[in-house]
Parts: structure tokens; C-alpha cells; sequence
């Protein structure tokens, strides 16, 4: 198989549109550039769907966003409320309850592997759990190593 260069193939596209018109097969078209009979088949195909705009080169896009700009910024607000707000046990948000948020407030559910790059496109981030309580008393820790988990470790044994 030959190698192109990306800018090559848009005139790569066009030549095998010209040729298909002459009459030529698929895959004489193909042979006769070093390319797949897939390539070729799906330059076509994108042809007939699409017309020249579809041989065109550029970047492809993905799909449209399901959530406008001041849909995610209700989001944000909504978020911002906290997860008890919403009916959730605890503070924290995890990937399932936002989408459980997004569905009841927008009537859209997202696979929740994307509710990550959502919340990055609205500047929020990942946040680990801290290790120990904020409001955990060092005095009472100490007092439960130094007397009540010794006891445990006695009846385990």
C-alpha cells in the first residue's frame, strides 16, 4: 500500500470519483493506487451520500453536544446544590448520580465513562475523598490505640 500524505487526500478522493465515473472497478481503482478496496469503497460511498462536500479534507468533528451552554451551566448551579439536595445519601457526586441528575433535569443520559469529560468541559474536576475526617478528635484516636485496640487484638486470637 502506498503512503500519502494527509493533503494528498482529498485529490486521492477526487481522482478515485473521476475514474469510478469512467467506468473503472473498485478494485482496478485501488491496485492502481496502492489503496484499499475499503478506502476506496467508503470515498465512494461518502461521495454518493455526501457529494463534493464529502471529499472534502478536514478536521471530523464528533457528535453535537446533547447539552447547550446554558443547560450545563444549570448544571453547574444544580451541582453546586450538593447530591443531598438531589436525594442522594452524602455529599459525594459520583459519575452514575450526575447522569441520574442530567436524565431527571434534561431528559438526556449519558454512558457514564463521558460524564468525566462533561464535567471537565465546565472546568470541574476529580476530587479524592481526604484519608481522615475533618472532624476526627486525635485525643479519642489515641485513647482507642491505646486501650480498646489491644482488647481487639486479644479476642482475635
Amino acid at each position: 500500500m502506498a503512503i500519502y500524505k494527509q493533503a494528498d487526500y482529498e485529490a486521492l478522493r477526487r481522482r478515485c470519483v473521476e475514474l469510478k465515473q469512467a467506468g473503472w472497478k473498485q478494485a482496478d481503482i485501488a491496485r492502481a493506487f496502492g489503496l484499499t478496496q475499503g478506502w476506496v469503497s467508503q470515498t465512494l460511498k461518502t461521495y454518493r451520500e455526501q457529494g463534493e462536500a464529502g471529499l472534502m479534507t478536514g478536521k471530523r468533528t464528533g457528535a453535537p453536544s446533547r447539552l447547550t451552554a446554558d443547560q450545563l451551566d444549570q448544571l453547574t448551579k444544580e451541582l453546586a446544590k450538593g447530591a443531598e439536595q438531589h436525594g442522594f445519601s452524602g455529599q459525594v457526586w459520583t459519575r452514575p448520580r450526575i447522569n441520574d441528575v442530567i436524565n431527571k433535569l434534561f431528559g438526556v443520559s449519558y454512558d457514564p465513562s463521558q460524564i468525566g469529560r462533561l464535567l471537565k468541559k465546565v472546568g470541574w474536576s476529580r476530587q479524592k475523598p481526604a484519608r481522615q475526617a475533618r472532624q476526627q478528635d486525635p485525643q479519642a484516636v489515641a485513647n482507642w490505640q491505646a486501650e480498646r485496640l489491644p482488647a481487639l487484638k486479644k479476642s482475635a486470637d
